[in-house]
């Protein structure tokens, strides 16, 4: 688990030791190749800012990180599960491929075991992960402002209609209502828990979500009204800052949250949503106890609907409201980021660390 790790600076250090006490339990994602490595990898260091420490391989993966071809830190992962090992391995290697069922049968796997244990490690498929892989090489492409022939054939699409349908229903919209710049500007980047979308102003973020979220078409459809369909590829500076702030929340070295949020819904959303900024990292509530923070303590249904209207995943912590009883309730990023979030957050508990 990622916040059973040691801190940042220690594991930065092993990293420049290359200390192989920690084979195996600790490997460093590298923001700015996008590369994924053991401590013990024979290449020239990165500096601690552009590290992000994560526990297992599988975080490394839903964060979008390929794996390095010079310490292979996919191999010794073939031990535990052989399956799952081969097909990462095959997915990293050949990014090219339109992968499905056909493809795995003929690795010699069963789909249904496949299938389960995937989910099992990280809450979607193997087919659906390849494909989120693939449509953010398309999304890197549009981003740079070449043409969506271009981004249909580097998401290895075989038509640009095909590559049109995957690029709505993920986003709401074709590729060619997003132009290059606007007045909001919608950037994707990985973390340690999966690739995430964000939309910023030149003062606010509007909006951070994980990309399979099922709302997240919807979401960015109001932002485009709101914007009067000014909304395009880019970033702000508050896209940078929330960046750069979730890599040292997931290093375990940052709490607290400063980048400039817009807030979107009625005055009563609004107030809830201040509630959960204000609940401590490390804490958890209740839905009837989030609708008394705001003097409501009738509205625990109201308070709900709002906690699940959150479109700034993380920063506005829904993830710190549980059911009556204590148990994981929804989450639109899924239950098992809902528990690893609260996981995590458990090492800010005792230290209430601000940055």
């Amino acid at each position: 688990m990622m916040f059973d790790l040691p801190s940042h600076d220690t594991l930065y250090a092993a990293l420049l030791a290359r200390d192989p006490a920690y084979d195996g339990r600790a490997y460093v994602c590298v923001g700015t190749t996008g590369i994924f490595c053991r401590l013990t990898c024979p290449a020239r260091k990165p500096k601690s800012e552009n590290c992000t420490f994560v526990a297992t391989i599988g975080d490394c993966i839903e964060g979008g990180y390929r794996a390095c071809k010079r310490c292979h830190p996919l191999a010794p992962a073939a031990d535990a599960d052989p399956a799952i090992a081969a097909l990462l391995r095959a997915l990293d290697e050949r990014p090219d491929i339109r992968w499905s069922e056909r493809h795995i049968t003929q690795m010699g796997f069963d789909l249904s075991t496949v299938r389960r244990s995937f989910k099992r490690q990280f809450g979607m498929t193997f087919l659906e992960m390849a494909r989120q892989r693939r449509l953010r090489e398309g999304f890197e492409v549009l981003r740079q402002g070449e043409r969506v022939i271009d981004a249909q054939h580097s998401a290895s699409f075989e038509s640009a209609s095909a590559f049109r349908i995957a690029f709505a229903r993920l986003l709401g919209c074709t590729p060619n209502a997003l132009k290059q710049g606007g007045l909001l500007r919608a950037d994707w980047f990985n973390t340690p828990l999966g690739d995430m979308i964000a939309v910023s102003s030149a003062s606010h973020l509007h909006l951070l979500e994980f990309v399979e979220r099922k709302a997240l078409p919807r979401e960015l459809a109001r932002l485009r009204d709101f914007a009067k369909g000014d909304l395009g590829f880019g970033r702000y500076a508050p896209t940078d800052q929330v960046e750069g702030e979730l890599a040292a929340f997931f290093a375990g070295t940052r709490a607290r949250f400063e980048t400039p949020m817009a807030f979107h819904g009625s005055a009563f959303t609004k107030e809830v949503w201040h509630a959960l900024c204000a609940i401590p990292a490390g804490e958890t509530r209740t839905y009837a106890q989030l609708a008394n923070a705001i003097d409501r303590p009738t509205a625990t249904r109201a308070a709900a609907r709002a906690n699940g209207a959150n479109q700034l995943a993380i920063l506005v912590p829904c993830h710190r409201i549980l059911g009556a009883d204590g148990a994981l309730t929804g989450y639109g990023g899924g239950l098992w980021r809902k528990q690893k979030l609260i996981e995590i957050e458990q090492q800010y508990q005792p230290m209430r660390m601000d940055g």
